[in-house]
């Protein structure tokens, strides 16, 4: 049997930063291009309960929820890329 057939394995830690990593990189652009067209000190005008919240607060906010989106997005992918037998 050729090594060139042999599954290889690959670390919990290297799995998780190839999904971690692609996905701040994203969430980052993402970031600036929302904020790009959106003033955060509008959203307490849009969004209910955001009254007390800060500019930083909201691109934090954002930069976080943005990055949690592509992290299930680049999870997905890397468990549906798999071979169906594992």
């Amino acid at each position: 049997m050729s090594d060139a057939q042999d599954p290889v394995e690959v670390s919990l830690a290297q799995r998780v930063i190839a999904v971690l990593w692609p996905s701040f990189l994203t969430a980052g652009l993402a970031t600036v291009l929302l904020f790009t067209w959106i003033d955060p000190a509008e959203l307490a005008l849009y969004v209910p309960g955001a009254e007390g919240v800060t500019r930083l607060g909201a691109y934090s906010a954002g930069f976080f929820g943005l990055w949690a989106i592509t992290a299930v997005s680049s999870a997905l992918t890397s468990y549906f890329a798999r071979p169906a037998g594992r």
